[in-house]
């Protein structure tokens, strides 16, 4: 994620120095082009990255869940045994 955001900080850097010098259409082209890509990629990781994260929650969740399970069951069975 840092070199895309590296990548994208020096383009801008690139896209300035275009707007003082004047260095042409092609390169204009070539860094909106650039530009709309490293940021497509970068939404796409990040929504993923989201998304992995909430799976990764209810993991957690469902195996807590059924650790408190086994503990419940463990007493009942307990407390079947003592009487």
């Amino acid at each position: 994620m840092f070199f895309w955001c590296t990548f994208l900080f020096l383009l801008g850097i690139a896209a300035f120095l275009d707007t003082i010098f004047n260095y042409g259409e092609i390169f204009r082209q070539i860094n909106s082009v650039l530009f709309m890509l490293v940021s497509l990629g970068l939404l796409i990781r990040t929504t993923t990255k989201i998304k992995a994260k909430k799976m990764e929650g209810y993991i957690r969740r469902i195996e807590n869940l059924e650790m408190q399970l086994k503990m419940s069951q463990n007493e009942k069975e307990k407390a079947k045994a003592e009487f």
